[in-house]
This record gives structure tokens, sequence and C-alpha cells, in this order.
């Protein structure tokens, strides 16, 4: 098994790490983190200076993954052009855009392809890591015109090893996806937060669930939201102006009619059609591993499939019959 290198470990990075290990893969990994490097020694793992770090996967051919925020990225990249210049890599930053045109411009000779774990929490760092986060959890792998099948079979077999199921996807639709999935509801948790405190103690005092599920994002670490959003700007924008405008048609709806049906129906229908996704049967296909792949497999990500296990020469996939 190909070892993994990990760059960055905190919640992500480190749960990357634990997984991949529990997987049977050698890891090590790096962090500017004093604290999450000094816990995850104490757990064992195997945690350097990213000199060191990058010098070991180049020697071991080892698959480097990039797990900082946006803004640190092309430091990193940077760091690997001096050691590794040549490395398999991936990523899982929560934008690939914007990372993919950084990889072009730093390590134009290394073998990457962009990924993106759809888990997380609120809270951050080494400690609030686990090998079990990413069980059944969608991950992202880029299959982008100039990403080659090879660099793409390294990182959905990172994942898979993890325990997730991999989407493929291109960044620009990776990208447009999550600013509505991901990045707006940190944006709407904020903005309804803030909202709940302009009420004062006795609105705080009465709110309960939904006002604490809605706002759970609220509670992640500022810096690291306000790279992913920015990171995603004009994508966020899009989602931003498809909410305003529904935002618009409830408002001027309640004040007129003094009615939300149009709204709510629209919400609760949407809910229950992710809700079918979810639970829905699924049916298996295959997707032979030639030169026709990379399109079948994003057209296989465009539906909902997933990808939940590769052989030598094909791709084992699962798409939803609700989708």
């Amino acid at each position: 098994m190909r070892a993994v290198c990990v760059i960055g470990l905190g919640l992500i990075g480190g749960s990357v790490l634990r997984a991949a290990s529990a997987a049977g893969r050698p890891v090590w990994g790096s962090t500017t983190s004093e604290d999450d490097a000094a816990a995850a020694r104490a757990d064992g793992f195997d945690a350097v200076e990213i000199d060191e770090a990058l010098r070991r996967a180049a020697a071991e051919d080892a698959l480097i993954v990039v797990a900082t925020p946006l803004t640190a990225v092309r430091g990193v990249l940077r760091k690997i052009a001096e050691h590794a210049p040549e490395a398999w890599l991936t990523d899982v930053v929560s934008v690939k855009d914007p990372v993919a045109a950084e990889v072009r411009s730093v390590l134009p000779g290394a073998r990457y392809a962009g990924g993106h774990p759809m888990a997380g929490l609120s809270s951050s760092g080494w400690a609030a890591g686990s090998g079990e986060l990413f069980s059944g959890a969608a991950w992202a792998v880029t299959l982008d015109e100039d990403t080659s099948l090879e660099a793409w079979r390294e990182a959905a077999q990172l994942a898979l090893d993890c325990g997730a199921q991999v989407v493929p996807t291109s960044a620009a639709a990776h990208d447009s996806a999550v600013a509505r999935i991901s990045h707006l509801p940190h944006v709407f948790a904020a903005v309804l937060a803030a909202t709940g405190a302009d009420g004062g103690p006795l609105a705080l005092s009465l709110a309960a669930g939904s006002f604490r599920d809605g706002t759970r994002v609220a509670g992640s670490s500022p810096d690291l939201v306000r790279a992913m959003t920015e990171g995603n700007r004009s994508a966020l924008l899009d989602a931003v102006d498809d909410a305003l405008g529904r935002l618009g048609a409830a408002r001027g709806s309640l004040a007129s009619t003094g009615g939300l049906k149009s709204t709510v129906d629209a919400g609760y229908d949407a809910r229950r059609y992710l809700d079918d996704l979810v639970t829905s049967d699924r049916t298996s296909t295959t997707v032979r591993l030639d030169a026709t792949a990379p399109e079948r497999l994003r057209e296989i990500g465009e539906i909902g499939g997933r990808v939940v296990a590769l052989t030598a020469d094909t791709a084992e996939i699962e798409i939803p019959t609700a989708a």
C-alpha cells in the first residue's frame, strides 16, 4: 500500500492520518501547530518538520495530502516543489478550482487529483479528529481534463481506504455544488446566529432545537470559515443571489398575503428529496478505467453516483434509484 504524508494535522488532516494508518498504510505528517504535533506524537504518530516529512515522501514515493486552509496552500506547494516536485498529490481543501490553479502554477510535474471529504465538525484541531470521521461519507475526487487517471485512482483509493465513498466530479462542478450545500449554510448560520442575538437575552433564552441546529456551524473557527467561503467567492455569490431571491419572494408573499406556502412547500419538497436520495435503493454498475472513463465517471457523479470500490481496471459504482 502506498505510504501517506499529511501536511496539516487538524480535524481533517489528523483524521486522514488516523484512517489511513488503520487501513494499513505507512503514515506520517507535519503541522505548524505545536499543540497538534505534540498531540499526534502522544497518540503514537510521526509528526515532524515539513522538510523532513517531504524528503521522506519523495524517498518513499508517498501520496502527499495537503490538509491546510486555502490561504496556506501555496506555501505548502512551494515546499513540495523543493523536495518532491513529481509527487503523487491530493488535498482535502473545501474548494477545488483555486487549489488546482496553484498546483498548475507551482507544481506542474505533480501527479495531482483534488479531493474534498464531506465530513466535519464545528470543532477543530487534532483532538477533534477521528479515524472513523469519514465512514460512509461522500468524498469528492476531481477529474479534470489535465488529471491523469492514475492520479485520480491514487486519491480515490485513499478516500476508500478511509471509509468514504468517492464522488467523481470536475473542480468547477464541485465548487458550484459545495457553494450551495456547504458554504452558503455557513453564511446562513452566521446570519441566523447574529439575528437571534439581536433579539437579546429573552430571545436567546428561548432558543431551542431549530435555532441550535441552524447555527451549529456558526461555532466553527472564523478564520477557517472565511478561508473556505471567500475562496469560493464566485460560486458562493451565485448561491447567495439565489437564496436572496427566495427570501425576497418569501418576504413579498408574507407582506402581501400573510402566507408562506410557496416557500415552505418548496423547502419541504427539497428536504424530502434529499431524504429519498439518502435512503434510496441503489443500482450497481461498473466502469472500465480506460480512456473513456473520466467523462463517464463525471456523468455518474452528476447524478449522485458514488464509487464504492476499485479493482485493477474497473470502478464499482452505486447510483441511487431516486436520482
